[in-house]
């Protein structure tokens, strides 16, 4: 995957360029310093993946994010934590706190490259929707989903990933039209990118849900109504 590093601190750019360079799989290309050059770099080169500090002088890492073509996934780097769930309301597929650690960047990269397989097939689409499952078209095949199997469901730009117990299904369409066909019993929205199966939910503090391994951050959008279904189902004392 060939990659760029934007971050306005020199230490820092040298950190995740050294990173880069550990993996085979990642062809570091460029770095700058600021939003501006990185956004003509991007514009005039094929780039898969950019590594993003937020808080730069000039046009901030989360408005710059906005800008990227949706072909180009953005990972997050930087000192502060408070951006975490804005960063995954834009479609950022990893966060990473400095210092980084070189075992949570490979995770990060290795979700990259993931998703980036998922992209470069044959889009899926939802066929038909039952009452306890759904036909997906995938490729050549028909993939029958049964809704108990599916952790959660994930928005990434045009695209939306299922997360079933055996495997990720990527279908081209949003969020918000594949919310629409699956039931309302089963399914809850808790963040922009984010659907989750409610039967799967571990457990969950005020931030986010956890599904067996995964971290869903819940969107300040969709708090109200998650609590209010923590609500009606909570044994009361």
């Amino acid at each position: 995957m060939k990659c760029i590093v934007v971050d306005d601190e020199p230490l820092a750019r040298q950190a995740i360029k050294s990173l880069i360079e550990q993996l085979p799989e990642l062809q570091f290309m460029a770095e700058f310093s600021h939003a501006e050059p990185a956004a003509v770099y991007l514009h005039q080169n094929l780039t898969d993946l950019v590594f993003l500090d937020i808080q730069m002088p000039g046009l901030n890492g989360l408005n710059f994010a906005r800008t990227i073509s949706k072909e180009t996934l953005v990972i997050f780097t930087t000192a502060y934590n408070q951006y975490a769930l804005e960063s995954y309301e834009i479609d950022a597929i990893d966060y990473l706190l400095k210092p980084i650690k070189q075992s949570r960047f490979e995770k990060a990269v290795q979700k990259a490259m993931s998703y980036k397989k998922l992209l470069t097939k044959n889009a899926a689409s939802v066929n038909e929707i039952s009452k306890d499952f759904c036909f997906i078209k995938s490729e050549k095949r028909t993939i029958k989903v049964l809704f108990s199997d599916v952790l959660f469901v994930e928005g990434l730009k045009d695209y939306v990933i299922l997360h079933t117990t055996e495997q990720k299904i990527i279908t081209a369409m949003n969020i918000k039209t594949i919310q629409s066909q699956l039931p309302q019993a089963t399914f809850i929205r808790v963040a922009k990118s984010y659907l989750i199966n409610k039967l799967k939910i571990g457990y969950f503090d005020n931030n986010t849900v956890y599904i067996d391994q995964h971290e869903i951050p819940i969107g300040n959008a969709y708090r109200s109504s998650f609590f209010d279904f923590v609500n009606r189902n909570l044994l009361s004392r």
